[in-house]
């Protein structure tokens, strides 16, 4: 049985076809997407409470599984917190560069239905598909097909909102999670919106539902009645306004393809404060193979190398260089975070916190093919491109310098592996 078979296959959703008329938008968001990338790898943790995050003192939940969501698990948690909510809970650190190959090929997927995708986040998306009904079907036939080839090809599962507008879709694959679809017809958004709490409308932070429910408007229904001009004396022009045109479910914005990522980064917050200019040279090297790893699997040369550097009173400093090549080579991006770090004067300094980023990113295919640090040939390249391949199959680690193994270990505990 291969891995995707372990899975559930997505299924027709209960009940009658809901009219999909008009309902030209998707909301299409994986589910907990960086732990069901994990669990294909580590298929003996299905059904089991998993979190993926950092698991120091100072580590945030970055995914939380379905079954660890019931104990009050919810990603941006303090690890700490969610490990006393659920102490049996497995954790597993966070690897972005397999996140971010899964992620790539999902968005293939949605390119192949309709060219008018934007990209919310690596996990989830908008899709226009007006222009895909002629060709493919009807919206929900659509969704339903995205659903199958993301399971199929990828081994995961997504939830699909399908609406008249941008707003309502994501607020229906919300609805139907996980592994679901909701088509909202588009003479039903004012059913549907009006018994939702007020928190569930885009804008709607903490602050502002505080504001809402000191005027006594728990529901969408009970801020679509109240005045215009009473929601904007309490919030705002813009604001007021901006709720009030979502509680009647009119939302104008239209599908707008996302340019290409603008930056690629990973940071690490350390356990305790780190002085010694070697461990961060170390921790340097570990990022910017990280984020290597990232552009080459999203398909990406950059011409800027940061650093991002947080002292242990959180003042913190960032410094930047423009290389002559974009690169996408973590020896090139290593290099320059090292200098980067030394021109600093903080080589000695407790630090909280190191970051390494690439921005100025284009696609690599558009790139003059670069040199590593000026030598001729050197094949840093091809190796790295090596040590992708045997991440893919054996898990991440399977290769690295030998400057980020322990002694007596077969590999970087933090950074762990399938």
């Amino acid at each position: 049985m291969s891995r995707k078979q372990q899975l559930h296959r997505p299924g027709p959703q209960p009940g009658p076809p809901a009219d999909d008329t008009g309902c030209d938008i998707l909301h299409v968001d994986m589910d907990a997407f960086f732990v069901s990338v994990e669990l294909l790898y580590r298929p003996e943790l299905r059904g089991r409470p998993v979190v993926v995050g950092g698991a120091g003192p100072r580590g945030v939940v970055a995914a939380a599984s379905y079954e660890v969501r019931a104990y009050g698990v919810h990603s941006a948690m303090p690890m700490s917190r969610a490990r006393r909510l659920c102490p049996r809970a497995v954790v597993l650190p966070p690897r972005h560069d397999v996140y971010a190959r899964v992620s790539v090929a999902v968005m293939e997927i949605f390119r192949s239905i309709t060219p008018l995708v934007e990209p919310l986040a690596m996990d989830e998306a908008f899709l226009d598909i007006a222009g895909a009904l002629r060709r493919l079907g009807r919206p929900a036939e659509i969704a339903g097909l995205i659903r199958a080839q993301v399971f199929e090809q990828q081994g995961i599962t997504c939830s699909v909102g399908v609406a008249s507008t941008k707003f309502v879709a994501k607020l229906a694959s919300t609805r139907c999670k996980p592994d679901g679809m909701l088509v909202v017809p588009a003479d039903g958004v004012i059913e549907f919106l009006h018994d939702l709490p007020v928190a569930a409308l885009w804008g709607v932070g903490e602050r502002t539902e505080q504001s809402l429910t000191r005027l006594g408007l728990r529901t969408v229904r009970d801020l679509a009645e109240v005045p215009p001009a009473v929601l904007q004396r309490e919030l705002g022009a813009a604001a007021g306004a901006h709720l009030h045109e979502l509680a009647w479910g009119r939302d104008p914005r239209s599908v707008v393809p996302a340019s290409p990522d603008k930056s690629i980064g990973a940071e690490e917050t350390f356990d305790e404060d780190i002085g010694a200019p070697e461990v961060i040279r170390r921790e340097l090297l570990r990022l910017a193979e990280k984020v290597g790893a990232r552009m080459r699997a999203g398909g990406h040369v950059g011409r800027t190398v940061s650093v991002k550097l947080r002292m242990a009173d959180f003042k913190t400093l960032t410094r930047a260089r423009t290389l002559t090549d974009p690169t996408d080579l973590a020896r090139v991006i290593y290099a320059t975070a090292c200098e980067l770090y030394e021109a600093t004067g903080l080589a000695g300094t407790p630090l909280r916190l190191v970051g390494v980023r690439v921005e100025n990113l284009r696609a690599a295919g558009d790139a003059p093919r670069q040199l590593a640090l000026g030598e001729r040939e050197t094949g840093w390249r091809e190796a790295e491109r090596v040590m992708d391949q045997a991440a893919s199959r054996f898990g991440k680690g399977a290769v690295r310098p030998a400057v980020l193994m322990r002694p007596g270990d077969g590999r970087d505990r933090r950074d762990g592996g399938p």
